[in-house]
């Protein structure tokens, strides 16, 4: 068992090392398009539930409550992608400032998986009210890093 165990670990050991050193040659362009994917599904489940909470679509618990787990994924997603290799990509909409102010960026990512956390565990509740409150505050903190850190069309 504890040789079987070992070999495990050696193997998981081994297998994150090659994750790693992909992901460390990955392209600068790639990165921008998985993090730009990564925001277009965020876009495609939050939308909806946005639509709901303002009235302009029935509200549909379920699909809240979906949209939520889904978005509990999605939302850690595009994060990786933003490296300093990737400041010369001309094909997107990241300001140059995020590298220079990392430590902004990153408080303004977790405040972001904070109010994630916060409206996928409300939606799982089934309480609308909450839904609402805690949908805005994601709404919120996800403007708050756009509106510093990326470009207007």
């Amino acid at each position: 068992m504890k040789k079987e165990l070992m070999l495990a670990a050696t193997g998981l050991v081994l297998a994150f090392n090659g994750v790693s050193q992909v992901h460390a040659q990955a392209k600068p362009e790639d990165l921008v398009k998985q993090r730009k994917a990564g925001m277009t599904m965020i876009g495609k489940y939050f939308g909806p539930v946005g639509a709901m909470v303002q009235g302009k679509m029935p509200y549909d618990a379920n699909v809240v409550a979906r949209n939520a787990g889904y978005l509990e994924v999605l939302s850690k997603l595009p994060w990786d992608g933003f490296q300093a290799s990737t400041d010369s990509v001309q094909d997107t909409r990241a300001k140059p400032e995020i590298y220079q102010q990392m430590d902004k960026f990153n408080q303004q990512r977790d405040a972001m998986y904070d109010a994630m956390a916060k409206f996928v565990a409300a939606a799982k509740s089934g309480d609308q009210d909450a839904v609402k409150s805690t949908f805005g505050a994601t709404g919120k903190a996800c403007k708050a890093c756009h509106d510093d850190f990326r470009k207007e069309k």
